[in-house]
């Protein structure tokens, strides 16, 4: 069999968590063969990686794929068919201020790196950091395809269009992943058998990064929408999940929910909503359900958790480059293998990514970013007509993405005067007095100054 050569930039090659999984993902894959460079501002995390990718290849179902650590962005980019953007915007400390900060005037946040007070600083502070990565991929690799991992998606995907407008680019998100997974489990317990995966569910995506819904779902020619519905009405009070959460592991309690946002979600809005409940709650009023978490069966993911899990996976990753434990070629629930294999002509794929509006959601304005369907062929990335959400949805997708759209626009044309008046009007900071925002609003600016431009701390605070 001809195998597919295939060049990977990947920046932010340090990764602990999606590095290892392309690496997983391209064992897996028998058709591509692909050169993996590693870009990271810590070269010794890439060239760890770069040890562990060595590995994965030793046990790959197809031709091995060849990881290389290098030292400059440039020399990753040069060449490059695809890139990678993985990038943690600043650090866990700064992430832990964008979350506790709030908490201290009342603010409650599960996530904190999308909407919300966190995701806007975070913003902030990450759009600087974009929008140089845009210009080398601009400078070095101008016709490669480039897959966006980072969030805030939605704002930095945007920011990396404003750097580059003719980026081939797309943002990534698995979120939608988790009801495809749902539906599979419907249909196999209707069959009495194991016979679906997610990968064989069909969905019509709309809405804007982790807040996602689905008017249409599809298995073997069948129309699953009304098994959902009766799914969502018999499970809408008690919740539901694939198996029970283990009390002794800390990434169940804080990650692993029981979709009862989003089973309200679907009675109050008529449609099936897709991201996890720990994102889709931070996009609407605090007392709706973040107030009430617990009750809601969804946990705050506090960051003192995601410093000790990065510890433990530093130390799981040392160990498998100095050769212990085993690789294994497991397909993970990523796409992005997939979304390669039909950019270079190896199958046509679907699946919902973050684009630039082009007509494919109803009544939001071009170029604001948004997250629907698009086809993945030797053409290019091709969005897919995704329609218009119900009225009341669709106002809350508006507002979120005006405010992102803006933001963005502020920041990149230095009007840092707009923003605390674009941060004062999200859902969760909207109840504070005033003065009382702005409090809080300088407090957070001030904690992240050391990654803001001197500019925007100036003016920002």
């Amino acid at each position: 069999m001809i195998r597919r050569p295939v060049t990977i930039a990947y920046i932010g090659g340090g990764s602990l968590n999606w590095a290892t999984k392309l690496m997983a993902d391209l064992a897996h894959d028998t058709a591509l063969a692909a050169h993996v460079r590693l870009y990271d501002i810590d070269h010794a995390a890439a060239e760890r990686n770069a040890r562990i990718g060595t590995r994965f290849a030793e046990v790959s179902n197809g031709t091995p794929a060849v990881y290389r650590a290098v030292p400059s962005l440039q020399d990753a980019l040069t060449g490059a068919d695809v890139v990678v953007v993985s990038i943690l915007p600043g650090e866990f400390d700064d992430m832990a201020h964008d979350v506790d900060i709030p908490a201290r005037y009342g603010i409650k946040q599960a996530v904190g790196d999308t909407v919300g007070p966190g995701g806007f600083v975070r913003a902030l502070r990450s759009i600087p950091m974009m929008l140089p990565i845009a210009e080398a991929i601009r400078d070095h690799a101008p016709k490669a395809w480039v897959c966006n991992l980072t969030n805030p998606m939605s704002v930095l995907t945007g920011a990396m269009y404003h750097a580059f407008p003719g980026i081939r680019l797309w943002g990534e998100c698995h979120e939608v992943t988790k009801l495809r997974h749902q539906v599979a489990w419907i249909a196999n317990q209707q069959a009495g058998a194991q016979h679906h995966s997610h990968r064989d569910v069909q969905v019509n995506v709309l809405g804007i990064n982790h807040f996602t819904f689905v008017d249409a779902i599809g298995l073997d020619g069948r129309d699953m929408l009304p098994a959902y519905r009766a799914f969502a009405d018999q499970h809408g009070n008690s919740g539901w999940s694939p198996r029970a959460v283990d009390p002794g592991d800390e990434h169940d309690l804080y990650f692993m929910d029981r979709s009862r946002v989003k089973f309200d979600m679907y009675r109050r809005f008529g449609i099936p909503a897709a991201a996890g409940d720990r994102h889709l709650a931070e996009f609407v009023p605090q007392d709706e359900y973040l107030d009430t978490a617990q009750d809601w069966d969804f946990a705050l993911t506090p960051v003192s958790y995601r410093i000790r899990d990065r510890t433990e996976k530093r130390a799981r990753a040392s160990a498998l480059a100095a050769g212990e434990g085993a690789p294994h070629a497991d397909r993970s629930d990523e796409a992005l293998v997939d979304q390669i294999k039909g950019l270079m002509g190896l199958g046509d794929f679907v699946s919902n990514v973050n684009l630039p509006n082009r007509g494919q959601m109803d009544g939001l304005p071009m170029g604001t970013i948004v997250e629907t369907n698009a086809l993945f062929s030797s053409l290019g990335v091709t969005p897919l007509v995704a329609g218009r959400l119900p009225d009341a949805l669709h106002d809350i997708v508006r507002d979120h993405a005006a405010r992102q759209t803006d933001l963005l626009a502020a920041v990149v044309e230095n009007r840092w005067d707009d923003l605390f008046g674009l941060f004062r009007t999200d859902p969760l900071v909207a109840p504070l007095p005033t003065d009382t925002a702005r409090l809080m609003f300088h407090e957070m600016v001030q904690a992240t100054s050391h990654h803001l431009p001197r500019d925007l701390l100036r003016e920002a605070s």
